[in-house]
């Protein structure tokens, strides 16, 4: 059965998620951990439960959801996953970090380019990346059909969707997405979000003020 543990770390308040099942195999998805106690938070969890991280993934690379890529590839020795067309969203955060306040940010690169319709395989089970540009140009979320839940990044929020003002961001492209890609899912489909409380399919075609039934088109 698929575990999904979140953490919210940095001023940003970005949600971490640690995703695995029985076999202890995990995923470590958006590690936004950057000072001390929060990366002791995130290796306290793997080791008390006796996990074994195989894959590091990115929905997308905006600054508060890399904090922590490389001190988990450099911790745990594993490859690190994101869509192509983030490539230059990662390599910019080295050049504003600082002005954020992340002196100490460590770069990282990519292993492998996440494709459309790809399945990320760990354990027992599998993860079906769906493209869901806008809020960045490569954004991905991870669906796990069995347990009705993915793993949202900053496409959908509960009563929200991710900003599109910053570089590479489309506010019709996004719109155009999450119609497309998300609300094709079942309603019953759990969205676990970069940011904020979770929310499902169903409650955002319902309610969304920006995508759902009562959105002007």
């Amino acid at each position: 059965m698929l575990q999904i543990k979140s953490f919210t770390f940095n001023p940003f308040a970005e949600n971490t998620y640690l995703v695995y099942d029985d076999s202890k195999e995990a995923l470590i998805i958006d590690p936004g951990c950057y000072e001390k106690q929060e990366k002791g938070e995130l290796f306290d969890f793997i080791s008390k439960n006796g996990l074994t991280p195989v894959k590091l993934l990115n929905t997308h690379c905006h600054i508060d959801h890399v904090l922590g890529n490389a001190f988990v590839k450099s911790t745990y020795d594993i490859p690190l996953w994101y869509h192509q067309e983030e490539e230059a969203i990662l390599k910019a955060v080295s050049s504003y970090a600082p002005n954020y306040g992340f002196a100490q940010y460590q770069e990282s690169k990519a292993d492998h380019y996440i494709r459309e319709g790809e399945y990320i395989k760990f354990g027992n089970s599998q993860l079906l990346s769906l493209w869901v540009p806008g809020h960045s140009p490569g954004h991905l979320v991870f669906y796990h059909q069995e347990s009705a839940t993915c793993i949202g990044g900053d496409a959908l929020f509960k009563g929200s969707i991710g900003r599109t003002d910053l570089p590479g961001g489309h506010h019709e492209t996004l719109i155009q997405a999450i119609r497309q890609k998300l609300f094709a899912l079942p309603d019953e489909v759990v969205v676990h979000p970069g940011h904020g409380p979770q929310t499902t399919i169903g409650e955002e075609k319902e309610t969304n003020p920006f995508v759902g039934k009562t959105a002007s088109s």
